[in-house]
């Protein structure tokens, strides 16, 4: 009985032994796939947050610009005459401001009207510019977006011009100040871009001659 009953406990010592833990080949398959998991995963969180960011930013931007025009149609600017929107980096961070009293600086502090205020400012998206210029629909770039419908006069303005609002909150090219005459005869496509894993993103702020704005991202096919 003794011998049967130490035979019995050797063999239930032995299966705890072999359940108790993992083998090396088990670890290593776990890791393999885990491994799989995460490079599949990865690259696609990252896509989406900085699908996020770009967007985030472009609304902000787009945003920004309604105060603008809402600003200008309530203050009725004059020196300067127009609100501009400007492009700076701040703080070490790439930002957008309304540029209020006309000086092409960000102000903390500008008279507007009798009434001290601040400029308003928006910071960028970490990774997230002004794009150079106008995406050209080559080497990975989307085409440069088409307002449907629209009846401009030679072309869209781009990045290349400066957007700003008339007394009146209408869009005009402040590019060459105190020249900026509304209406305009083109819709404005201010564009961003970033970098990220593969070719760069791209969005659009579109601005139409009437002063509403909307937000556009390429999603590898299609502007939407």
């Amino acid at each position: 009985m003794m011998i049967t009953m130490n035979k019995i406990n050797h063999q239930a010592r032995k299966q705890r032994g072999r359940t108790a833990g993992f083998s090396m080949v088990e670890i290593t398959l776990v890791i393999f796939v885990m491994s799989v998991l995460a490079a599949i995963t990865v690259p696609n969180v990252m896509l989406t947050v900085s699908n996020v960011k770009l967007r985030g930013t472009a609304a902000d931007l787009a945003g920004m610009m309604q105060q603008a025009r809402i600003m200008a149609a309530k203050n009725n600017p004059q020196n300067p005459p127009a609100y501009a929107i400007r492009y700076a980096v701040l703080n070490g961070a790439q930002s957008a401001y309304v540029d209020l009293n006309g000086d092409s600086t960000w102000d903390g502090t500008a008279v507007v009207n009798g009434v001290t205020m601040s400029e308003p400012v928006i910071a960028f998206g970490r990774k997230v510019i002004p794009a150079p210029a106008p995406p050209t629909g080559s080497g990975g770039q989307p085409p440069p977006y088409v307002l449907v419908g629209d009846s401009s006069i030679g072309g869209p303005f781009t990045n290349a011009s400066t957007l700003a609002f008339t007394p009146r909150g209408l869009p005009c090219d402040y590019s060459a100040p105190p020249a900026c005459a509304s209406p305009a005869p083109s819709y404005f496509v201010y564009y961003l871009t970033d970098t990220r894993i593969g070719n760069p993103g791209w969005a659009a702020v579109v601005v139409t001659k009437g002063g509403r704005t909307r937000v556009v991202t390429w999603n590898g096919a299609s502007w939407n």
